[in-house]
């Protein structure tokens, strides 16, 4: 009989095959104990490193600390707080959950935890090398959590080799740092290397965080995200397409607060910029998904980096849809117009500057009915005449090329002629126009038959007349008879405070108290039914973080009230109000999309009605 080959390993030997799933790189190390601190409840975050982390790694937290007993246990394996059943796999809220980070980084490394409880008088030092307890007391230490990883891989000399220079660990080590400092904006995180502070970045909302890691110009390349279902939730910005990049940069998908690597919801927020963006670049995204646990599957990869939906083609149509709808809504995406012509075109980003009449002068003592006028004042001899005819010519000329050069900078100046010219093109349909169903608005012209959306196309009309009134400064109030009151919740009305300025900027007048807001004016085109739904409708998208600066706040609260007060799908208009929003429409300058980024019309020529009926 041969002797058994099969034998089981030791332990120091099992628990080194166990870190190195777990402890690939000093990275690793940063990523397994910053989760640990956040599950710890912690709001403040120190991060510690020295050259790279191959000499030192330290995190230092003031969470709710441990206990004598569970500072030991922490570092057997498969000994965890936040599970105890295989139930609990399916409903996992935390970060570190498989109770395996703390035994494989003490296999491959000097460690050394302080611990302390807030109720506890004295704390726990702990030091462990290479698996091995070397000492374990009581100690005097702050509320709170502190443990130092030092000489990474000291006892596998084979695994610390193949680590790379300090720069490139380094640029790991940020990495992972950066990834939670995203997903946790409401946390303060501190970085340190060689004694260097890297990143100090207090506790904040999601855009502060974004613009205090990457700096405060991105949020002039980023576009807010945002989508609800009934199955998930998405929030956060994406990158304008004239800031897409050659080289992958600031790209980052959270599922509930955790980041994740998906090649496949990277395909879909691609498929967005379709046609906007040229090949072999890549957009800017933060985005944060929210879904209940039990669909999601995050226990798939030793990082935990990777996690499979129970529902993965649903995710992909709705990031693809919201990031759409975002492009769309902030006028980033292609519109299509019908034979517009540039020089008609009369955007609504009026300025202020005053328009400079021409000044003629004129002759007081001129009579035409004064018999040899010409002749008695010799006041308009033939050179006279000539020089007055140069004159009126170079005026002439000077109002040609005024009108020429109008532009988005310098458009305070009304026209008529290009305005007659303007509806003309504009009412030159061939057929007049008809409601379908209550809810589309059918024509043609030329060659094109165009089905309109008419609530999208109304919010759109709506919208630009309330920021091309903004832009001139001519927004006007209602005061209503009967203020409306509106009871809210204390943080629901600081944010309101805070935006009371674009508030009366555009047509509301607001008295605040401790639980309740009191409204006794609204913009001029706003019915005092829908005062509640509208201001319910701005809390919700304060509250995502949304506006960040003055125009995007009023261009959202003008879409808010633009949605509101649109007509309805349903609505029966008369025929003069099919021609009034048509006409309205396609005046004006991009009218492909509505506010919130959704199509407004579908146009099919002769050869696709051909096509589809053969």
């Amino acid at each position: 009989m041969q002797a058994s080959r099969i034998k089981l390993l030791p332990d120091h030997v099992a628990n080194q095959i166990a870190a190195g799933e777990v402890v690939q790189r000093p990275a690793s190390v940063v990523k397994e104990l910053m989760e640990n601190a956040l599950d710890a409840q912690a709001d403040e975050i120190k991060l510690i490193v020295k050259d790279g982390g191959k000499a030192l790694i330290q995190v230092i937290d003031n969470g709710i600390g441990m206990n004598e007993i569970d500072a030991r246990m922490s570092f057997e394996r498969h000994a965890t707080s936040k599970i105890a059943d295989a139930k609990d796999l399916f409903q996992i809220n935390t970060k570190g959950f498989r109770g395996e980070a703390l035994a494989s980084i003490a296999a491959v490394a000097h460690v050394e935890l302080k611990t302390k409880q807030e109720n506890s008088e004295l704390g726990t030092y702990i030091r462990i090398e290479g698996s091995k307890v070397v000492s374990q007391e009581p100690i005097a230490t702050q509320k709170g959590t502190s443990i130092s990883v030092k000489n990474l891989f000291f006892n596998i000399p084979a695994r610390r080799k193949f680590l790379k220079s300090i720069q490139v660990e380094m640029r790991h080590v940020n990495e992972e740092f950066l990834r939670l400092a995203l997903a946790h904006p409401d946390i303060a995180f501190k970085l340190i290397h060689n004694g260097n502070i890297v990143y100090q970045l207090p506790k904040s909302n999601l855009l502060q965080r974004i613009n205090n890691v990457f700096g405060a110009k991105i949020k002039e390349k980023l576009a807010p995200v945002s989508e609800e279902t009934d199955y998930i939730k998405i929030s956060g910005f994406i990158g304008k397409p004239e800031f897409a990049k050659r080289k992958r940069g600031e790209q980052y998908f959270f599922v509930n607060k955790r980041f994740i690597k998906s090649p496949y919801l990277h395909h879909a927020l691609n498929s967005a910029y379709e046609g906007l963006i040229k090949d072999k670049s890549y957009p800017s995204y933060f985005v944060y998904f929210e879904i209940d646990p039990k669909h999601v599957d995050i226990n798939i990869h030793p990082t935990k980096t990777e996690i499979k939906f129970d529902d993965e083609p649903t995710v992909y149509s709705i990031l693809k849809v919201a990031a759409k709808h975002s492009l769309g809504q902030f006028n980033l995406s292609p519109s299509m117009d019908f034979d517009a012509k540039p020089e008609l075109e009369v955007p609504y980003e009026y300025t202020k500057k005053t328009p400079v009449s021409p000044k003629i002068n004129v002759n007081p003592d001129f009579n035409p009915f004064e018999e040899d006028m010409f002749a008695q004042k010799n006041k308009f001899s033939s050179k006279y005449y000539e020089k007055q005819l140069d004159k009126w010519e170079a005026l002439h000329h000077d109002t040609i090329e005024m009108a020429s050069q109008l532009d988005g900078n310098d458009t305070a100046v009304s026209n008529d002629n290009i305005q007659t010219e303007l509806h003309s093109q504009l009412n030159a349909f061939l057929a007049p126009a008809f409601q379908f169903q209550n809810k589309f608005l059918v024509t043609y012209k030329g060659d094109k038959l165009l089905i309109i959306h008419q609530n999208r196309a109304h919010q759109l009309v709506l919208f630009n007349e309330m920021m091309q009134q903004l832009q001139q400064g001519a927004t006007h109030s209602q005061q209503l008879m009967f203020p409306v009151e509106l009871q809210l919740q204390p943080d629901e009305i600081n944010l309101l405070k805070q935006q009371d300025d674009y508030l009366k900027k555009i047509g509301y007048d607001v008295n605040f108290s401790e639980n309740t807001i009191l409204i006794n004016a609204v913009p001029l085109q706003q019915k005092s039914a829908e005062t509640i739904a509208v201001f319910q409708e701005i809390i919700r998208n304060l509250s995502l973080d949304i506006p960040v600066d003055e125009n995007a706040v009023l261009e959202l609260f003008a879409q808010i009230i633009a949605e509101k007060l649109a007509v309805k799908s349903g609505q029966k208009l008369q025929q003069e109000e099919v021609d009034k929003l048509i006409n309205d429409l396609f005046s004006l300058k991009s009218q492909m999309f509505s506010p919130k980024g959704k199509r407004i019309f579908v146009n099919l020529d002769t050869q696709e009605i051909d096509n589809k009926l053969m």
